[in-house]
């Protein structure tokens, strides 16, 4: 199945819900990834309420804040998630016994810390998946990169990747929870990232 890239984006670009339904009725096999940050129920929210069973994927790096791990089995009751967990090859505990504490974000063995905690843990759930689609809560604010990113691209493993939120603002996504009674969590940290505007690096390599 083809379609025209420019003319999704153009047409359904900024409809978020409609932009959902279309990518579900390709009719391709999809995931949802989360990591429970801030506002993240509107997407679990919207994609689920079209297609309930569509596997959610959890990179847990281990490095959650108590609040963070008890706003996931809240939300993943609520919308009864069919939730994945992808973990590290080792518990936070062994790597920290061996490597130490998370490294700085200037410090080298920063690279590796993603990419055993975040990125191959994700690379795994792709393989495991086998995804044609893959919705993400990405916005345009969060980063310079994704700024110039589109709501719909295709990856160069032919992924279509789904963005319904990239131009949303806070207030919009507030207004959904209140709307639709969603939980929200605030107090959540990504070590991988470790400043707000920076990437992690998965979104660059997918």
């Amino acid at each position: 199945m083809t379609f025209d890239l420019q003319r999704i984006n153009s047409e359904l670009g900024r409809d978020a819900e409609k932009l959902v339904e279309w990518a579900l009725g390709l009719g391709k096999s999809a995931i949802c990834t989360t990591n429970f940050r801030p506002f993240e129920a509107v997407i679990l929210h919207m994609v689920t309420r079209v297609k309930p069973d569509i596997p959610v994927v959890w990179m847990d790096n281990g490095y959650n804040t108590e609040a963070t791990y008890r706003f996931a089995d809240e939300v993943t009751k609520k919308l009864d998630l069919n939730l994945d967990i992808y973990l590290p090859k080792r518990t936070r505990a062994h790597r920290e016994a061996v490597e130490g504490l998370v490294p700085a974000l200037d410090d080298p063995k920063h690279a590796a810390f993603t990419e055993e905690v975040k990125l191959e843990p994700f690379a795994r759930a792709l393989r495991e998946k086998a995804p044609e689609v893959w919705f993400t809560a990405l916005r345009a604010s969060d980063t310079a990169v994704r700024a110039q990113m589109d709501p719909v691209s295709l990856n160069q493993d032919g992924l279509i990747k789904v963005a319904p939120l990239l131009h949303w603002s806070s207030k919009d996504l507030y207004e959904y929870l209140v709307k639709h009674d969603l939980p929200n969590n605030f107090d959540y940290v990504d070590p991988t990232k470790g400043e707000e505007n920076r990437e992690c690096g998965l979104h660059l390599s997918h």
